[in-house]
C-alpha cells in the first residue's frame, strides 16, 4: 500500500444519512484530503480504483442476499487492485452474522429466540454524531464515459413521459455532483407522484422528534391496538420506509424511544415487547438474522429447510426462470391474484387496501396480514411468494428479509402455525372502522353507499347501489388484456383503470366479490390441515425436483376443476363443503386474457 494519503471511496447503499453512520466516520477517520462517495456497483468500482488511485473502499454492511454476494465480489475485486476494504455494521441493531452465531449457526424463527441469542453480545452502541463537516469532493474527472446499467427490467419505464432517465448520465449524476437524481432527472413528472411520503434525512429526523414530543404515544404503543384504518394521520411512526433507505439510523430511533420511555410518568402503564417500538425493531432484526443464516432460499419455499412446503396455486416455477417466474397452474387462481393486486376483489376493505398499496407505497401492518391472509390460506389460496413480489415492487419501506419473513408468517409456511385463524375482510374492517371511513377513501366509487352496505355493496338492493351512483356486477371480460403478472402494467387503453366502467352501458360500477370467502375459507384451511399432515419443508427432495404437488397433492380440488367460479372443492372424502352465505353475485368475470408470463399448465 502506498506510503502516500489515503484517498478514499466511500460506497453509500443504505445509509443515506450524516448522523450514525459507522461506515461515513470510518472513511473520515482515515483523513482523507477529499471525501469521495459513489453510487456505483460491479462495472465502475473497479475502474474508479484504478482512475482515482483509491486506497481504502468503506461501506456498510449489507447482509440482504444479493447484496451479500454482490458485496463479495466487490472485496474481491478491491483486494485484487491493492485496495483495502473497511466494512462497518450500521443498518441493524446486532450484526446478523454475529447474532446466527449466538444462536448456534441456526436462523431466529422466534422473537424470543433472537432475544436470547442477542443477551451474549453486546447493546448496540450509542448513536454516532454528525460529523463537524465533510471534505469537500475535489477534482473527480474521469477518462471514461458512465455506463447505464441494462433496462431489461426497468419497472419505473412505465411512469416516464417527460424524457428518458437521465440520472445516469455521468458518474457523479445529471449535477455532477453525486446528489440523488430528482424525478424531473429520472423523466417522471412529479404531478404523476401519488405518494404523500417522502424521503430524506432531515424529514426523517424532523418526524422523529415530532412523534417525540408526544411521550405517552411513544412509552405506550402497542402495535396490534394501532387501527389499520387510521389515515391522516396514520397510526404508527411512518418511519419504516427511512430505516429501509438510511436517512433514520435504527440506533438512534430505539434510543430515542427508550429515552422518551424513561421520561414519562403518565397514568397509563409503559408498553412492552414485542408490542412497544422498541419491539417492532428487534422484530425487524430477527427477519435479518434468519435470512443471513438460510441465505438466498430465504426468498421462497424450494431449497428453504425452514418453510413448510403448501401446494399453493400459482407456485414458483422449478428451474426458476425470469420469463416464466410462476406456473399458472390454475386460470381461475391466476384472475383472483391479479384483481388481488389491483383492488378490484369485490371485497372492499382488501380492494381499499391494496389500492392504497398501490397510491401511497404503504399500509399498516395489520392491513398487510388482512391481505396476505386473503391472499393465500384465507381465500385465493395463491402462492405467497406472488404476493411478495407484489409488495417489493410496491413497498416504500421493503427490506427482502421482513417482506419474505412477515409473508411467511401470514401464510402460515414459517414462523406461525395457526392456520386456523383468518382474518375476515368484512368483520375485520368492521371492528375498526364502523362506517367504513378507510374505504371510501381508497374505494372513492362507493362513497355514497350506506354504512350497512359499505363492506358489503353486493348485498345492497338494486335501487340504493343507483342512489349511490355504482351498481355491482361481475367484472367484465377484457378489462386488463395482457397484462401478464401484477408488475407494474401499463394503464390499460383509453386511460386510468379505476373506476371500473362498463363497455358496453358507460356506467361505474364496482365488481362482485370474487368468491364465497366463508368457502373458500374452509377450502383453505382443509388443504392447509392436509399440507400439515404431510410434514414437507422447503428442502425435501420432492420439494425440490418439483414432484411433491403431484405425488401427495394431485388429486386436490382446484378452482377450474368443475367450472365453478366461485371456487368451491371437495374433502378427500367426497362430502361438499357446506357454502356458509350465498348472497350477492359471486361471479369473477372471465379473465383470461391476463395469462402472459406464467407458464399454462
Amino acid at each position: 500500500m502506498s506510503t502516500t494519503s489515503p484517498r478514499v471511496l466511500y460506497w453509500s447503499r443504505t445509509d443515506l444519512r450524516t448522523h450514525d453512520s459507522p461506515a461515513l466516520h470510518a472513511a473520515l477517520s482515515l483523513q482523507p484530503p477529499p471525501a469521495r462517495a459513489t453510487r456505483g456497483a460491479r462495472a465502475v468500482l473497479p475502474r474508479l480504483f484504478e482512475e482515482w488511485r483509491i486506497t481504502h473502499l468503506v461501506f456498510e454492511k449489507d447482509t440482504d442476499s444479493y447484496a451479500a454476494e454482490r458485496d463479495k465480489e466487490i472485496v474481491e475485486l478491491a483486494k485484487e487492485a491493492g485496495v483495502e476494504v473497511v466494512v462497518e455494521t450500521g443498518r441493524t441493531l446486532w450484526d446478523p452474522e454475529e447474532v446466527v452465531k449466538a444462536h448456534g449457526g441456526k436462523p431466529t424463527m422466534s422473537l424470543s429466540a433472537f432475544m436470547k441469542a442477542t443477551k451474549t453480545l453486546s447493546d448496540p452502541s450509542e448513536p454516532l454524531p454528525v460529523p463537524d463537516s465533510l471534505p469537500d469532493p475535489g477534482e473527480l474527472t474521469l477518462s471514461f464515459e458512465n455506463e447505464k446499467p441494462s433496462d431489461d427490467y426497468d419497472l419505473n419505464e412505465v411512469h416516464r413521459c417527460s424524457h428518458p432517465d437521465e440520472s445516469y448520465v455521468g458518474i457523479r449524476g445529471p449535477k455532477d455532483d453525486f446528489s440523488v437524481p430528482t424525478l424531473e432527472e429520472l423523466g417522471i413528472p412529479e404531478p404523476s407522484v401519488t405518494t404523500p411520503h417522502r424521503g430524506g434525512e432531515s424529514i426523517a429526523l424532523k418526524n422523529l422528534a415530532d412523534l417525540l414530543e408526544n411521550k405517552e404515544y411513544i412509552a405506550t404503543f402497542q402495535k396490534p391496538q394501532t387501527p389499520p384504518t387510521a389515515f391522516e394521520p396514520a397510526s404508527t411512526t411512518l418511519l419504516s420506509p427511512h430505516l429501509h433507505f438510511g436517512s433514520l439510523s435504527v440506533r438512534k430511533f430505539l434510543y430515542d424511544v427508550q429515552r422518551a420511555t424513561e421520561a414519562y410518568s403518565g397514568p397509563k402503564k409503559a408498553s412492552q415487547p414485542p408490542t412497544n417500538l422498541p419491539g417492532q425493531l428487534y422484530f425487524r432484526d430477527m427477519y435479518f438474522a434468519a435470512q443471513h443464516a438460510i441465505g438466498p432460499a430465504f426468498a421462497g419455499t424450494v431449497g428453504n429447510p425452514t418453510t413448510r412446503y403448501i401446494p399453493w396455486h400459482l407456485p414458483s416455477s422449478i428451474p426458476p426462470s425470469p420469463t416464466t417466474p410462476y406456473t399458472i397452474d390454475s386460470p381461475t387462481a391466476h384472475a383472483w391474484f391479479l384483481r388481488w393486486a389491483w383492488g378490484i376483489t369485490g371485497f372492499p376493505f382488501v380492494d381499499a387496501l391494496m389500492r392504497q398499496l398501490r397510491q401511497e407505497g404503504w399500509i399498516h401492518h395489520l392491513g398487510r396480514h388482512m391481505v396476505a391472509c386473503f391472499l393465500t390460506r384465507g381465500g385465493a389460496y395463491v402462492d405467497w411468494e406472488r404476493g411478495a413480489e407484489v409488495f417489493a415492487e410496491l413497498l416504500l419501506d421493503h427490506e427482502p428479509a421482513c417482506n419474505a419473513g412477515n409473508w411467511m408468517w401470514l401464510s402460515c409456511t414459517a414462523f406461525f402455525a395457526q392456520y386456523y385463524r383468518c382474518y375476515s375482510p368484512v368483520a375485520f374492517g368492521k371492528k375498526w372502522d364502523k362506517s367504513g371511513d378507510f374505504v371510501r377513501r381508497y374505494v372513492p366509487e362507493l362513497a355514497a353507499f350506506p354504512d350497512k352496505y359499505i363492506y358489503e355493496p353486493h348485498l345492497a338492493p338494486e335501487e340504493t347501489q343507483k342512489k349511490a351512483g355504482c351498481v355491482v356486477k361481475p367484472l367484465e371480460e377484457g378489462i386488463l388484456p395482457d397484462l401478464g403478472v401484477a408488475h407494474a402494467p401499463p394503464p390499460p387503453p383509453g386511460g386510468d383503470l379505476l373506476p371500473l366502467k362498463s363497455q358496453h352501458l358507460g356506467e361505474k360500477y364496482y365488481p362482485s366479490p370474487m368468491f364465497d370467502f366463508a368457502e373458500r375459507r374452509d377450502f383453505c384451511i382443509a388443504r392447509m390441515k392436509e399440507a400439515y399432515k404431510a410434514g414437507l419443508h422447503g428442502d425435501d427432495p420432492r420439494v425440490l425436483d418439483g414432484k411433491a404437488r403431484d405425488e401427495l397433492f394431485g388429486g386436490l380440488d382446484d378452482p377450474d376443476s368443475n367450472g365453478d367460479e366461485t371456487g368451491g372443492g371437495q374433502e378427500k372424502d367426497g362430502s361438499t363443503l357446506k357454502r356458509k352465505r350465498t348472497s350477492g353475485s359471486n361471479a369473477q368475470g372471465n379473465l383470461s386474457g391476463w395469462l402472459k408470463k406464467g407458464r399454462k399448465d
